[in-house]
Parts: structure tokens; sequence; C-alpha cells
């Protein structure tokens, strides 16, 4: 059983780690100015002008450290939980001032169709799964 629960730990962080990389990389390396709509979007919608750019550097540096955290068997709970608690964030932002429909860029009726909600739901089950899953120290006998 324990193998089971090392090998879904395994998978888990490994696909955590990857989109939390990937979001990262887009959050504070965006393409183009306008591909970057969420922090502005959330600025906006909030009053807390804050949001961009301080708020995408700090989001973007805690995805990095909790991928970092995740890839490391040592402390991959404490990444679970801080990518548990970045998940949370996110929904909570697309819950609040985002909406579950975000626009691809600015000036734009075209949106995403939910697929970046769904995303954070995604990665919130898979944060929590990885926190279940992941198995303790080896107890010696």
């Amino acid at each position: 059983m324990r193998g089971v629960r090392i090998t879904v730990s395994w998978v888990l962080a490994l696909f955590l780690a990857g989109m939390f990389l990937l979001i990262a990389n887009e959050t504070l390396f965006p393409a183009t100015a306008s591909r970057n709509i969420v922090f502005p979007t959330i600025a906006q919608a909030s009053g807390v002008a804050y949001w961009e750019p301080t708020g995408r550097y700090l989001t973007g540096l805690a995805d990095i450290l909790a991928a970092f955290l995740i890839l490391l068997p040592w402390t991959r709970r404490i990444g679970a939980l801080l990518a548990l608690a970045i998940s949370v964030g996110a929904v909570a932002m697309h819950l609040t001032w985002l909406g579950t429909d975000i626009p691809v860029e600015f000036g734009q009726a075209e949106t995403d169709n939910g697929q970046l909600f769904t995303l954070a739901l995604g990665l919130l089950a898979s944060s929590v799964l990885l926190v279940i899953v992941h198995p303790g120290r080896a107890k010696s006998s």
C-alpha cells in the first residue's frame, strides 16, 4: 500500500510542479501586455492598485516556491499546502472579482469559457489529494 501512495504522490507532485511552473512563467513573463488580463482585472474590480504588478510578482514567486517544495519529498506536504492556499486564492478571486469567464485580451468580447477557473479547481483538487496521499516518513522497526 505504501508503494501505491508513493507512486500517486510522485505523479501528483510532477503534475502540480509542472503546472505551477507554467503558471508562474505566464504570470511573471506574459507574452504581451494585453495577454496579462487577470491581475489588472482584479486591480480594477477590487480598487486595490497593488494587484498589478506587485500582486502578480508575489503570486508568481509563490507559484515557483510551491513547485520546488512539491518536488522535494521531505517538503512535499508543505509545498502541497502552499499550492492549496494559492489555489483557494485563485478560486476566491474568480468567485468574487473575476467571474468564471475571463476575456482573452483587453477590449475583446471573446472569453476563455471558464478554462482558467476550471484549471484553478483542478489544481485545488490535486493539492488536496496530494496532502492526503503523500506518505509520511517510513517507520523504522
